[in-house]
């Protein structure tokens, strides 16, 4: 079991197409559009990456702004489809690239966790039954009667973290997502993932702090203008990429 794989990533490419000139409205955009008159410039936003993640792994994924890291994650999430290559993935995924993506922000958060847990595949006695542990856990215990559309972003993430991480999933998917609320809740949060791999979940964690991916990592995938760098064990890389 100890080196099954988990995930492969297999050549994948991702391009996107941007508009190349600028369109001041709606309406100019629609005409320019009928009329053919848009250019587009074509953007690849990751090039012929490959890397296999075994169970258990957890792999930091490192790198500057605009280097490809959310856009792997939302690769191997199945958010985006990749335009060349492939991903195949072994097991149930919990992906928290977007705290409250699935709010309904008129409902309350009590609400919400009983809608967010069914978008997440658990049944309502799932829910009544972790309830408590999410309201204790998110410190949201006076605002649970609250519209989530008066929350800060703050208090939605600490919400949707709470909600996505009661089970043990196969795979978790952390985007940036501990870099919400004060240092107590950060730490809360690190603790929770240091449980969950504990129980046999594979991380796949992308973060600006290379000392938080050393501290919960055992790998590196090291991305740079959308291409494989580098990709094996934290302590050497960490330490390259912290010099460069």
């Amino acid at each position: 079991m100890e080196n099954q794989e988990i995930v492969r990533v297999d050549q994948v490419s991702m391009k996107f197409s941007l508009a190349s000139e600028r369109v001041d409205s709606f309406k100019e955009y629609v005409i320019k559009t009928i009329k053919r008159q848009l250019s587009y410039d074509e953007f690849w936003a990751l090039k012929d990456v490959s890397f296999s993640v075994s169970r258990g792994d957890a792999v930091g994924l490192v790198g500057l702004n605009g280097s490809g890291k959310s856009t792997m994650l939302k690769v191997i999430a199945g958010v985006l489809k990749p335009t060349k290559g492939s991903v195949t993935v072994g097991g149930s995924v919990a992906p928290l690239i977007e705290l409250g993506a699935g709010f309904d922000m008129d409902l309350t958060a009590e609400e919400n966790v009983f809608l967010n847990g069914a978008l997440l595949g658990y049944s309502r006695q799932e829910m009544e039954r972790c309830y408590e542990d999410i309201v204790d856990f998110s410190e949201l215990r006076d605002f649970m009667n609250t519209p989530v559309k008066n929350f800060s972003s703050g208090m939605v993430s600490r919400l949707g973290f709470s909600i996505a991480t009661i089970g043990t999933p196969d795979i978790l998917i952390v985007d940036e997502v501990l870099s919400v609320g004060d240092f107590h809740f950060q730490t809360k949060c690190q603790n929770r993932i240091k449980e969950m791999l504990s129980k046999g979940t594979t991380l796949l964690f992308v973060s600006h702090s290379i000392e938080q991916v050393e501290s919960l990592c055992n790998k590196i995938v090291w991305l740079e203008k959308g291409s494989l760098k580098m990709f094996g064990e934290a302590k050497g890389i960490a330490k390259i990429y912290s010099a460069s």
